[in-house]
């Protein structure tokens, strides 16, 4: 009864210590910078952002320390004040991991005491020595039960970690966030809600990659990769943010992704060039994958037809056997205005790096 008692008396604190460090939170208009996209940090109008994640950081396998490569050390160094240059209200977060990671890694630090340590201590000292206002993990993804309870173990003991840190130092708590997956299960298993909401700040809800040409399911189809609804599947926005909030999870730790790129499909027959066409796979030896700036050009350069779909909230272009699903400047505003409706915290893109003259991040 005893531990029961002391265990009761430990989530009491720590969901104080977040009711203190997440006070005063205000709407979230995010965006990733992403370094291998080549997009100087300079360029980036930080006046339509409120927050911006600098990605990404590495996790060792050995150490399970969280570091930044070589390559990266120089901008992220320089990320904050760059940004705040123009905005200096700015809040940066250093995310960690990304699609590229090894998810392998993540589940075993997260799986004993002393590496999630290791982890939580070493990401702490970086966000402070690079001028970081928060970390946001992006492990993609969790596989089975077991890791998704060791997640939220992570989680609690992270925000503890903030919390100290920040009475030792006197200096505001870390904001802490993660990107998950559309819905609330992902691989048949369920992200750590409890945990996620006495212990992040938000979740950024990565709400597109439905369908891709280079998906075994759908490279043989042309399909919207983030439309808002889908009356024909669960695979959509609407319905994996109707699940989170099922969950019991607040509104107001939903932060909605939005895609500033697209995916090219070669089509089976020019003049069939609709949703759901006979397709090919992907345009050219890559995964098809195009920023919304390319798509413009290629909207202009080849005369292609554009067409908006209210149904589904979700645009499409096609010229020749090319046949393009992205978010244009409705899509975006209409995303916007669901965020809105629904209660949630705010919206982030991925990433800001390929919009076209700030035309989407303006939307927001």
């Amino acid at each position: 009864m005893a531990s029961k008692n002391l265990l009761l008396l430990f989530f009491s604190l720590l969901f104080l210590l977040h009711l203190r460090s997440s006070a005063g939170q205000t709407v979230v208009k995010g965006g990733y910078w992403f370094r291998a996209s080549e997009f100087p940090v300079s360029d980036i109008n930080s006046t339509l952002f409120t927050h911006l994640f600098c990605a990404f950081a590495d996790l060792d396998s050995q150490t399970y320390q969280v570091t930044i490569s070589s390559a990266n050390a120089v901008p992220f160094k320089n990320f904050t004040k760059t940004v705040q240059i123009k905005n200096p209200s700015l809040k940066t977060l250093l995310s960690i991991g990304g699609g590229s990671s090894n998810p392998a890694t993540f589940a075993s630090m997260a799986n004993q005491s002393t590496s999630r340590k290791a982890f939580i201590d070493s990401s702490i000292k970086l966000a402070r020595a690079n001028g970081f206002s928060g970390l946001d993990l992006d492990w993609e993804y969790p596989g089975t039960s077991s890791e998704m309870a060791n997640m939220g173990t992570l989680f609690d003991e992270w925000r503890v970690a903030v919390a100290a840190e920040s009475r030792n130092s006197s200096l505001p708590p870390l904001l802490l966030t993660a990107a998950v997956n559309y819905a609330p299960r992902v691989n048949s298993v369920s992200y750590p809600t409890t945990s996620i909401g006495r212990s992040l700040d938000w979740v950024n809800v990565m709400a597109y990659d439905y369908y891709a040409p280079s998906y075994p399911r759908s490279r043989s189809a042309t399909g919207a990769h983030a439309a808002l609804y889908d009356p024909s599947s669960q695979v959509s926005t609407s319905f994996g943010i109707s699940s989170w909030n099922q969950t019991g999870l607040s509104s107001k730790k939903l932060v909605l992704g939005l895609p500033f790129y697209g995916y090219a499909w070669q089509l089976v027959n020019p003049q069939n060039h609709g949703l759901y066409a006979p397709a090919n796979g992907p345009v050219g030896s890559g995964d098809g994958s195009m920023g919304y700036n390319q798509i413009k050009d290629f909207i202009v350069t080849n005369s292609a037809v554009s067409v908006y779909n209210a149904t589904i909230v979700a645009d499409y272009c096609y010229a020749g056997s090319t046949w393009i699903g992205f978010d244009d400047s409705q899509t975006i505003v209409t995303k916007v205005s669901y965020a809105k409706q629904k209660g949630l915290l705010g919206y982030f893109a991925w990433h800001v790096g390929v919009d076209n003259n700030w035309v989407l991040s303006k939307n927001g």
